[in-house]
This record gives C-alpha cells, structure tokens and sequence, in this order.
C-alpha cells in the first residue's frame, strides 16, 4: 500500500513538479523552495524505488 502511494505521488511530481536536472541548476545557487522542491522529489523516489 505504501509502497503504491509513493509510486503514484512519483508520477504526480514528474508531470506536475519541474525538473531542474534538466535545466541545469546549480544546487549553490538554488534557492529554498527549489531545494525543498529537490529534496520532496528525492524522497518521494526513494520511498517508490524501496
């Protein structure tokens, strides 16, 4: 069950969240809300993946 909530919360962040990997943002220079924007997405993927 958790493991499928995070999955579906991974699909949801991909289409609705931007992807700043791709736009080449420089993590020094990253302001706080895209650095929570960062880290949500990195614990919303390990929790999916594990």
């Amino acid at each position: 069950m958790r493991k499928s909530l995070f999955r579906f919360l991974a699909k949801v962040n991909k289409v609705l969240l931007p992807s700043y990997s791709k736009k080449r943002l420089d993590l020094a220079k990253a302001s706080k809300f895209q650095m929570a924007i960062i880290g949500w997405r990195y614990y919303v993927t390990t929790n999916a993946l594990g």
